[in-house]
């Protein structure tokens, strides 16, 4: 895992200002997600120059040769970034299972967010779609793609977000597997390479039914 200490004085920091004042409103756990989440994007490395191109960048070639596996699910992940439990980081007391959790990993070039919940019975994942959306941040297309593979349902759609300038773009999906949904969030510096990520993620994605 990539940058810890800091993160874990990130993550410190927020925990300490939600209970240190008894007069702060009750933060539901989406909150708590959202404000983890965001800490970790705020200390994604900043360029020492700032880049002045006068067109997008072109696709950056990732190699998904990385495969996280736990939680008695697999999934693939390029090979610079590492995923770290974003639930343990907020509440040691209370780290990603079985029956939910979200991960995160980040580099210089792009973020990931995957998250999953039990959901006996459910054949739309669109729930936990729009749940790793943040709609303080991130606008969707609106124009999702639904299909299957594998027997599992998947919806996808294209993202902008203001989460991070030099992250801009990205894309989102969800899908089920076995007893649970699935949703997965990525942050690029050009569009084309989110479909693409995605894709390959998946590919190599596995749970136990």
């Amino acid at each position: 895992m990539k940058n810890k200490t800091p993160l874990l004085l990130t993550f410190s920091l927020i925990l300490f200002q939600l209970t240190s004042c008894s007069l702060i409103p009750t933060i539901s756990p989406d909150q708590q997600i959202q404000q983890a989440v965001a800490a970790t994007i705020a200390a994604l490395p900043l360029p020492t120059t700032p880049p002045t191109p006068t067109t997008y960048p072109s696709p950056t070639p990732f190699n998904l040769a990385g495969l996280f596996c736990e939680y008695q699910f697999c999934i693939g992940h390029p090979i610079d970034v590492s995923f770290f439990d974003v639930s343990a980081q907020q509440n040691p007391a209370a780290p990603n299972t079985y029956t939910q959790g979200v991960l995160a990993a980040f580099n210089g070039n792009l973020f990931i967010q995957a998250m999953w919940q039990v959901a006996p019975g459910s054949s739309d994942p669109k729930f936990l779609l729009d749940t790793i959306l943040d709609d303080q941040v991130d606008t969707a297309s609106g124009a999702e793609d639904v299909f299957l593979v594998r027997d599992m349902n998947v919806m996808y759609d294209t993202i902008t977000t203001i989460a991070s300038p030099n992250l801009p773009f990205g894309g989102a999906a969800a899908w089920t597997c076995g007893d649970r949904v699935f949703a997965w969030k990525v942050y690029l510096p050009n569009t084309e390479s989110a479909r693409p990520l995605f894709d390959e993620a998946l590919a190599r994605f596995r749970c136990e039914k």
